[in-house]
């Protein structure tokens, strides 16, 4: 009878330490704790989430960016669904505090198009990309490069666009591995810009030249018809001979 008392006691002591706050999400145990989060309209991330949480189920919400620090005081967090939301932009530092003991992190099926290189630093989780109209240029490609993306969903990372048209509606994997940089293409395209501003510099310089230049020499000519005009000295020394022989 003391051993039941006493599980019901331990019991009820791991449900009070389980209970959490927020009325859109509730706590379980599973191999640690399980905040479940799922389809309950939610468009930023909970406060105040239990700091011994391990899995954290924020799927199918209205969720469209993740702050720097979102997670930070999850210290023990290994598992991060943020798949099916409406996450259009995601800050440098928004895993900070929970990158190196991340395990999974699902960010499929939203409305990514880049991410900051520096968010997934030290992120050694295996990460779910796919189904996100994803903008295929240099900065995605150095994001990727440090990745360990899901492998059951890697041919679904697709570029929606690229810089470069005919790879758009490609999976990425696929153009990466067909021998593309998109990082060259990138410099190329900037040296073309500077080239370009750079002659369009020099054709203005040219064009304020050749405008000083005519103008002056209209100044110029305006002045020798004005001086032309002027009744020359001859002509004045005779006018005065012409009155002193009168007087």
């Amino acid at each position: 009878m003391a051993c039941v008392s006493l599980l019901i006691s331990l019991s009820l002591s791991l449900s009070l330490s389980l209970s959490f706050s927020d009325p859109f999400c509730h706590c379980s145990e599973r191999n640690g704790v399980v905040v479940q989060c799922v389809s309950r309209s939610l468009d930023q991330i909970p406060p105040d989430l239990p700091e011994d949480t391990v899995t954290l189920l924020l799927s199918s919400n209205r969720i469209s960016h993740i702050p720097n620090q979102a997670f930070k005081d999850l210290r023990r967090l290994k598992e991060l669904d943020l798949s099916h939301n409406h996450i259009e932009s995601i800050d440098a530092g928004a895993f900070l505090g929970v990158s190196e003991g991340l395990r999974s992190l699902d960010l499929s099926n939203n409305q990514l198009r880049s991410v900051p290189k520096e968010a997934f630093t030290k992120l050694s989780a295996r990460i779910r990309l796919s189904n996100n109209p994803w903008h295929c240029e240099c900065s995605l490609q150095e994001v990727l490069r440090e990745l360990r993306l899901d492998p059951e969903t890697v041919n679904e990372v697709s570029c929606h666009t690229s810089v470069q048209d005919e790879y758009a509606g490609r999976p990425v994997i696929q153009v990466l591995d067909s021998g593309i940089n998109f990082c060259n293409f990138h410099h190329k395209t900037t040296d073309v810009a500077m080239f370009v501003t750079m002659f369009c510099w020099f054709a203005m310089v040219i064009a304020y030249v050749i405008y000083y230049v005519r103008h002056n020499q209209e100044d110029a000519r305006r002045h020798m018809e004005y001086l032309k005009s002027l009744p020359s000295s001859s002509q004045i020394s005779k006018d005065f001979d012409t009155a002193s022989t009168a007087l």
